[in-house]
């Protein structure tokens, strides 16, 4: 059984100084009043607002509001671009489904960078309004004004504000598209109450007979209003060039709202030359929320496309992969994706950048990373049997630095090789760790094995602030066994070092994990094998989807795999990815759209 609650009336005034006060830390799904005094109110002690909570406590329903909130859902800053959405959930006028058709829809927003706000907003009653056919749009204008007003401090871009309703939110959503210039109650600044788009889902538009959903009509109008105030409040009669623009959803077998509705706005719009997108599914029905079922699910997704497109949400990062081709004599290779699993070249995948340094001039195993310093350090294999690497930096991975060689094995005379170099950053000592893998001739004799022609590595390491001054090398990991290619990334508050176990007997040819606290170890005992049966080298690792997935070389099969953190361990995941024909060991970066945008321009003008 449902169980309801009073919710005693608090002054607004000092409520709504108290909540700004802490706004800052513990404003989430706190309600914020809208007004210090209700316009038009009328006192009633006979009125009193119940909310219907389902079996686990959560607010289903609200009737008889009193005093209309905001409820602030804020999303990560990271993700956002100051957009912001204002929610009207529906319930014809007479109650608020708010949270299928608010908070649920406020944690959709959210998950794709866009705050939102859940309107609690007065329903049309005689006993508290002196006029109840304009108390839902008066507080639909104060909260699109609110949240303006506020602006700067929630972080908000003032022109990227909407207004999104559910059936008859839906309703009110239109209303404050085309009435937001109505003067329905005095406003205590000049701040405007026009939304700067709408998204209308399944919306109750139109009070005219034959179209309009009746229970919205009678409680928003009466049982008989005058033909006047019928045609004010059609909301497809009222649109003019200033409208928003808007998305509207709707299914074709709505038995409760006709899908007319939608329809006529979205001509309306279209006759006044207004922006607008309208998805029509074949069934869904009447309140199906993000979606219950069939293709009325996929509205969601399709309307997260219309709001980046619209540029209200902040275009996804893009990820950048380089790498070598052949021996790597012609120099640094870049491809792109847009998901992680499908890639392709960039200038028509010739060079980047030529080598000059090191003793073959080679740029084999090119690792970039973006530091704490905004620009772009590139570590790379120079030659098979040199003891140094090169370096250089870079603004955008089109235009470099001077390159450099790094002598980072010259003081070990029995040094044969500086294979695979990375760089790591450590942002509390804001200090660039530099990696390789290293065979020094009579160490570790117990691995050394004459199948791998002398070869036996370790992996050691420098520090640098600026990559001018270096500390001296120093051992990083020694698991017992010949080892390459390790490659390390922070993940959740530790460090995770994946290497390639390089034993060729008994073979193992496979890549492995090891854990540290600190960025310069102790690394712990290598895992068992992350990768499958095939021969694997180069890890480079990226979060995606709040998964980590590990690209790999496959080297003897000519082509490149990948692995995927799950709760059950690592799925391989190589079917579903696709590199360039002739990829070589390389490295993941994320890079924003604008820097995608600019190697795409490169690739176009060379």
């Amino acid at each position: 059984m449902k169980k309801s609650i009073n919710i005693q009336k608090l002054k607004a005034t000092t409520f709504l100084a108290s909540l700004l006060i802490s706004f800052a830390t513990s404003a989430q799904k706190k309600e914020i009043p809208l007004w210090d005094k209700i316009p038009d109110e009328i006192q009633s002690k006979e009125y009193i607002e119940k909310v219907d909570y389902n079996k686990d406590g959560i607010a289903e329903g609200v009737r008889k509001v009193t005093i209309p909130t905001l409820t602030p859902y804020f999303a990560d800053p990271e993700k956002s671009n100051g957009s912001a959405v204002i929610i009207c959930p529906g319930g014809a006028y007479g109650m608020l489904a708010i949270n299928k058709e608010g908070f649920k829809v406020a944690e959709w927003l959210n998950s794709i960078g866009i705050h939102a706000f859940v309107l609690k907003y007065r329903l049309p009653n005689d006993l508290i309004m002196k006029n109840k056919t304009v108390a839902p749009l008066q507080d639909a204008q104060e909260a699109m004004r609110m949240v303006r007003r506020n602006s700067i401090k929630w972080k908000i871009n003032p022109n990227k504000i909407g207004i999104m309703g559910f059936s008859a939110g839906g309703h009110l959503a239109s209303t404050l598209s085309t009435h937001y210039n109505d003067k329905v109650y005095i406003p205590s600044d000049t701040i405007s109450a026009k939304p700067n788009f709408s998204i209308l889902i399944y919306p109750v538009i139109s009070t005219q007979e034959g179209i309009t959903h009746q229970g919205s009509k009678d409680n928003l109008l009466g049982k008989n209003p005058d033909s006047a105030l019928v045609d004010f409040y059609s909301n497809e009669k009222q649109v003019n060039a200033g409208t928003p623009k808007a998305f509207l959803v709707q299914a074709t077998d709505d038995k409760a709202v006709p899908v007319e509705n939608s329809i006529n706005y979205y001509l309306a719009l279209k006759k006044e030359k207004v922006s607008a997108e309208m998805h029509l599914y074949e069934n869904g029905g009447h309140g199906f929320g993000l979606g219950v079922k069939g293709t009325n699910t996929l509205w969601p997704k399709t309307c997260e496309k219309w709001l980046t497109l619209n540029n209200y949400t902040l275009k996804s990062d893009a990820y950048v992969f380089t790498y070598f081709k052949g021996n790597g004599e012609d120099g640094l290779h870049l491809a792109y994706s847009e998901d992680g699993y499908k890639w392709n070249t960039l200038k028509n995948d010739t060079s980047f950048l030529t080598p000059e340094v090191g003793k073959d001039k080679l740029m084999r195993d090119p690792c970039v990373i973006k530091g704490g310093d905004g620009l772009y350090h590139m570590v790379w294999t120079v030659s098979w049997t040199d003891k140094g690497i090169g370096y250089a930096s870079s603004k955008d991975l089109i235009h470099w630095s001077k390159q450099e060689f790094i002598p980072v094995m010259m003081h070990e005379e029995k040094t044969r090789n500086t294979w695979a170099p990375e760089i790591t950053y450590d942002e509390k000592s804001k200090d660039y760790m530099i990696y390789w893998a290293s065979t020094i001739d009579g160490k570790f004799p117990e691995t050394k094995s004459e199948e791998e022609k002398g070869y036996n590595h370790r992996i050691y390491y420098t520090t640098t602030k600026d990559f001018k001054k270096f500390s001296k090398t120093k051992l990083l990991y020694d698991p017992g066994f010949n080892v390459i290619d390790a490659s390390i990334v922070k993940q959740d508050g530790q460090y995770v070092m994946y290497l390639k176990d390089e034993t060729r007997n008994p073979v193992q040819k496979n890549l492995k994990v090891a854990y540290s606290k600190n960025l310069t170890g102790p690394y712990s005992k290598a895992s068992e094998p992350i990768t499958g049966k095939y021969w694997a080298e180069g890890p480079t690792a990226v979060k995606i989807d709040n998964s980590w997935i590990v690209y790999f070389d496959k080297y003897t099969e000519k082509k490149y795999g990948a692995v995927k953190e799950t709760a059950k361990g690592w799925e391989d995941i190589s079917e579903q990815i696709s590199f360039p024909v002739g990829t070589r060991h390389g490295s993941v970066i994320k890079v924003s759209s604008e820097e995608l945008n600019n190697l795409k321009k490169e690739a176009t003008n060379n």
